[in-house]
């Protein structure tokens, strides 16, 4: 092959790849600006009515944009078009009629009522332990005969347990009948005296007395009805003056452990009327009132433990039966109401999505106030007879937190949202930075969050001043948009 062969050749290979590299060039070219993909800039497209779609979208993932109308790859419905005239309100999210019925929208009314303060909330029957009786050996003795008992036999009033046999109680016995005999009633009244001051019954003073024989055996039996817990007397035992024989727990009232929410437990009061429905016996609901608000609240369930007194005379309600009960509260002020289901709780604030006219969804920031069965009130921010959405109200958040629309707060301008419970743990501090703590936690049952360790933002730096790495502490954390926020941190324990 000639020398100039070669240079043609070459000449023409070079061009080649010169032309593949514009080409490739072109092409990026092209696929930048002419090429739409999810989440850039989609070419205006003009729909069948005229109006002018901007790019269709999954309502349920609103961040990723399709440049033509389809199916979701994510959900089993048809792509939602942005059109360019949505506009309007900048404080609203429109949405169509009819993918509106699509995701569900079901709407409710802020209604005026009054508010009814009855708590429905579990109970478990258990003992009243005011009513205990405890029997005692009244002085030394022998147990001579036992009654054939046995702990939890439910007895009745005056029943046998035993029988003793009272040495001491011959000797005295004895004294006042030779002093009886003898005619001397000062003599008769102080040896009778003795006898009281040794342990004897009136009822076997005044037998002795009548018959004239001496009884040194006496009979112990039940003060009052009831289940037998605790028996300790056996035949032939030693007993000493004020020895327990046996402890007995009367049924004719029972308590009810009851459980109240803490977010109801401002509506119990003491005398508050109670009905009870047992599962065991249907359609026979058992009257009875709230005797006592106990001091300390259920750790695991959060909830205050109300006692309520219910009377037994038949003896059917037994300990450890569970009933639904109802505390029946007075109706209260007339307040503003939502369906419960209706808030959004972000844990800062409190949002509700008003529904306005042309399909128009406003976010609005309200004030909670106590919840009623199903209702919660509203202390501001909303109006009566406003519409609000009660189901799918998530979605319309996510489209109007893409949008940028802030909620507008309540019309009173201190207002706050409402307080939320911190959610509690034990744990043990790992490390201490300047904003943030680690924290070797055990877990937040409120949350049903297993124990791990990680590190926590601090509302306040000032919340680790005296504490230090190994410290056992009680957290206390709320949550927050941005994850959980550390508010309380008591120190329990020192390291180990």
């Amino acid at each position: 092959m000639s020398r100039q062969t070669i240079k043609k050749t070459v000449l023409g290979l070079f061009v080649v790849v010169a032309l593949l590299a514009v080409g490739a060039a072109a092409g990026l070219w092209w696929e930048r600006n002419h090429v739409p993909a999810g989440g850039k800039e989609m070419p205006a497209t003009a729909a069948k009515d005229g109006r002018t779609v901007l790019y269709w979208y999954d309502p349920m993932v609103p961040t990723q944009r399709f440049d033509k109308p389809g199916k979701s790859p994510f959900m089993d419905m048809q792509l939602v078009p942005k059109y360019a005239d949505e506009g309007g309100d900048a404080a609203t999210v429109k949405i169509d009629p009819g993918v509106a019925q699509n995701l569900g929208v079901r709407l409710a009314t802020v209604t005026r009522a009054p508010l009814d303060l009855s708590v429905v909330a579990t109970g478990i029957v258990d003992f009243n332990e005011r009513d205990i009786a405890i029997v005692q050996a009244r002085t030394g003795g022998y147990v001579e005969r036992v009654a054939r008992l046995a702990p939890n036999d439910v007895v009745g009033s005056g029943a046998f347990i035993a029988e003793l046999l009272v040495p001491e109680w011959a000797a005295l016995q004895q004294e006042y009948l030779a002093l009886k005999a003898m005619g001397d009633a000062s003599l008769e009244a102080a040896a009778r005296e003795r006898m009281r001051l040794g342990g004897m019954p009136e009822s076997l003073i005044r037998e002795v007395a009548q018959t004239g024989k001496v009884r040194n055996r006496i009979s112990i039996t039940t003060p009052r009805g009831g289940v037998i817990q605790t028996l300790d007397v056996r035949p032939g035992m030693t007993l000493m003056a004020g020895q327990t024989l046996a402890r007995i727990n009367g049924i004719r009232t029972v308590w009810l452990d009851v459980a109240v929410p803490e977010a109801q437990a401002g509506s119990v009061r003491v005398g508050q009327t109670a009905e009870a429905n047992f599962s065991a016996f249907p359609g026979k609901p058992v009257q009875g009132r709230v005797t006592a608000l106990l001091p300390t609240l259920n750790d695991v369930a959060r909830a205050l433990r109300v006692r309520v007194e219910l009377p037994n005379k038949d003896g059917r309600l037994r300990p450890g039966l569970t009933a639904q009960v109802n505390l029946k509260g007075t109706d209260g002020e007339s307040e503003l109401r939502v369906p419960t289901e209706a808030v959004i709780r972000t844990g800062r604030r409190a949002l509700v999505i008003v529904a306005e006219a042309e399909g128009r969804y406003r976010p609005v920031e309200v004030v909670l106030g106590s919840e009623s069965g199903t209702d919660t009130v509203i202390l501001s921010g909303l109006g009566e007879g406003q519409k609000i959405v009660a189901s799918s109200q998530f979605l319309i958040d996510s489209e109007a937190s893409l949008q940028g629309i802030v909620a507008r707060t309540s019309g009173s301008a201190d207002a706050m949202p409402a307080p939320v419970a911190l959610h509690e743990a034990d744990a043990v501090i790992k490390e201490i930075a300047d904003a943030s703590v680690t924290l070797a936690h055990g877990p937040f049952k409120t949350l049903s969050m297993p124990g791990m360790t990680m590190a926590f933002p601090l509302a306040n730096p000032r919340l680790v001043q005296g504490l230090k790495v190994g410290d056992r502490v009680r957290v206390g954390v709320r949550e927050t948009d941005d994850g959980l926020l550390v508010e309380k941190l008591d120190k329990t324990g020192g390291a180990k």
